[in-house]
């Protein structure tokens, strides 16, 4: 009924179209990869269901839009009135989606019991939510101190300061006592809040945990890479939380280096690896 040529045109017009939300997969709006081990394991994981998905929209509405354009009315087609209920069909098509759900599920639960092992850590930072700041205790190192915006940014963010934000470096991202811990090291976290609930998270650590008072979470990242991560509160914590780029956000930066001894601040030198339980 329908010549070959036409056939061919509508099956790959129905891939192209399927397929194009894949190509832009590596744009700015993807997850990052990070620069830890869980953070590598979620963008795997990540990339892998979003192919899997792609896969699916790709079967799925390449055969709807073959449909449409092969068996349209304008080019002779006539209904088919003798479909009856297929039990076989039913069970196909209950089947296929949980097998894949299963086949999904294996690598996600793998990449979940990850993220929750913390055991082996050399490093154990107590972090407390306040608002709007955060504390950082190095457990056993006798080192604590309080992280809050910048000045610079605290400042350039008042109304009628009369500063540039464009002028304050890292505006809005700052802040006066970063989080310094040494590269290659696993560092355990143990979050919790001393008055609402907070939510640490920094995306290149693939960490977001909430701290809730009264109540202490864990988690670990171990960087790879040395350089200044930058993270922020990501729970509504009151209002000068209401500005996610904007006001005091309860901004954290970690920061990673060969040997955190380095560091310029003093108080947070003597953050040192301790030895794997």
């Amino acid at each position: 009924m329908f010549d070959v040529k036409t056939r061919k045109v509508a099956i790959l017009l129905a891939g192209f179209i399927a397929a194009l939300p894949a190509w832009g997969y590596e744009s700015s709006y993807n997850m990052t990869r990070g620069v830890t081990p869980v953070s590598h394991a979620v963008y795997e994981l990540h990339m892998t269901i979003f192919w899997v998905c792609v896969a699916i929209a790709v079967v799925v509405f390449g055969a709807m839009i073959y449909s449409l354009i092969a068996f349209r009315k304008s080019a002779g087609a006539i209904p088919d009135k003798t479909l009856t209920h297929s039990t076989k069909v039913e069970i196909v098509w209950t089947a296929v989606p949980v097998l894949i759900l299963v086949a999904m599920a294996v690598p996600a639960a793998k990449t979940l019991i990850m993220m929750e092992d913390t055991r082996g850590s050399e490093l154990s930072v107590k972090i407390t939510g306040y608002q709007w700041q955060w504390q950082y205790e190095y457990l056993g190192e006798g080192v604590s101190f309080y992280s809050k915006l910048s000045q610079d940014s605290n400042e350039a963010r008042q109304r009628g300061s009369g500063i540039d934000p464009a002028t304050v470096k890292d505006y809005l991202l700052s802040v006066d006592n970063p989080m310094v811990v040494p590269v290659d090291t696993k560092v355990r976290v143990l979050l919790t809040g001393s008055d609402v609930i907070h939510a640490w998270w920094v995306p290149d650590f693939a960490i977001k945990k909430d701290a809730i008072p009264g109540f202490v979470n864990e988690s670990w990242f171990k960087a790879e890479k040395i350089g200044h991560y930058v993270g922020q509160c990501a729970e509504l914590c009151g209002r000068d939380h209401r500005r996610q780029r904007g006001g005091r956000r309860q901004p954290r930066r970690a920061v990673i280096r060969k040997d955190p001894r380095e560091d310029n601040h003093g108080t947070r030198s003597h953050a040192r690896r301790r030895p794997s339980r």
